[in-house]
């Protein structure tokens, strides 16, 4: 597909929603494509990334990051090229990792930009196994699950974009790694494309059971994005000295109430003080960005090597990234969600 150069499409946030988002909460409209200035430089979007926290964004609930205004395009990780420039350190053609979001044409002064191979052979793949989900996958699991070899570990959201790279570096690093995903064909790719030892479907019944038969021995690291049933069914199995990254919470983020049954918390702050767990949230740019580099030269090597695999889930259209995005909380997609604006 290709964009119309002489409109700017976007996709506004036209309400907030109530439980999930529908595609009465978002707003397709054009623009003019705006001028750069002296400084600035012209961006036209090839890609755009979707993904779950963008949920938390549209609310107006105090966060770690401020609420997407109404109105305002929806906010997302981008791969584009210069169209125009009047910044000195970029040129026309230069291919960047940038911060669009939902929209065909952008305007960005230089900051926070991040060049890449102009002849990358697969530009989406900075907005998943070499973007923000492998840096999250990366970091959070070393960094904070420090996993050894021997140990068990375990991967909500297992066929997804972070915890598919999550589960593969634990199989690099010497663990035996258990992955927990939503259906049959999800469940055979995480072992049999990406390795994974054993994988489960939480849509079973006996979720917990199955578990913990599949850990013997116990968790030694959970990682965790999803919450709900998934953190219920782990949370037993913990052994002592155990670590939990945080990075998501998927499960709840179109909870407008506190969940039914009885109240958990007793339980978890009774775990985490017996058992001494470790149990940390992250963000990851926050955290740390100062070390991207590191993560994206290890990570390009493990891909050239072919010690890393992924899976993409490409829908082709601005214009479709409300609903790919809906489909995307209720784990509709396989692979790292991106939508793809425009053909390069």
């Amino acid at each position: 597909m290709t964009i119309d150069k002489n409109v700017n499409r976007r996709v506004v946030l036209a309400s907030r929603p109530i439980g999930a988002p529908t595609a009465d909460n978002f707003r397709l409209e054009e623009t003019a494509i705006p001028t750069p200035a002296e400084g600035q430089i012209l961006l036209r979007t090839l890609y755009l990334s979707l993904d779950p926290y963008m949920r938390g964004r549209m609310s107006d609930a105090p966060s770690y990051a401020p609420p997407v205004e109404i109105g305002a395009t929806m906010i997302g990780g981008t791969v584009s090229r210069v169209e125009k420039s009047l910044h000195p350190d970029f040129q026309v053609g230069n291919l960047l990792l940038s911060f669009n979001g939902w929209q065909d044409y952008a305007l960005a002064d230089g900051v926070g930009l991040t060049k890449l191979d102009p002849h990358m052979a697969q530009p989406s793949l900075a907005l998943g196994v070499l973007g923000m989900p492998g840096f999250t996958a990366y970091m959070g699991l070393l960094d904070i699950g420090q996993p050894q070899a021997g140990e068990t570990l375990v991967v909500a959201a297992a066929s997804g974009a972070v915890g598919a790279v999550v589960g593969q570096i634990g199989k690099l690093k010497g663990c035996r790694v258990v992955g927990i995903a939503g259906g049959a064909e999800k469940c055979r790719f995480v072992t049999e494309e990406l390795g994974f030892d054993i994988c489960i479907d939480h849509h079973s019944d006996d979720l917990k059971e199955q578990l913990a038969a599949a850990c013997p021995q116990g968790i030694d690291v959970y990682f965790e994005s999803v919450g709900g049933k998934v953190f219920d069914a782990v949370l037993p199995l913990l052994n002592s000295c155990a670590r939990i990254p945080v990075c998501g919470m998927i499960a709840h983020y179109n909870d407008t109430a506190l969940p039914d049954g009885p109240d958990r918390l007793g339980l978890l702050t009774r775990t985490v003080l017996t058992k001494r767990i470790k149990m940390q949230g992250f963000i990851i740019f926050d955290d740390y960005g100062h070390r991207y580099g590191e993560f994206f030269n290890q990570m390009n090597a493990w891909l050239k090597e072919g010690e890393i695999k992924y899976r993409e889930d490409i829908v082709t259209g601005l214009e479709n990234a409300p609903q790919a995005f809906t489909g995307l909380l209720e784990g509709k997609n396989f692979g790292k969600l991106i939508i793809r604006v425009a053909n390069d």
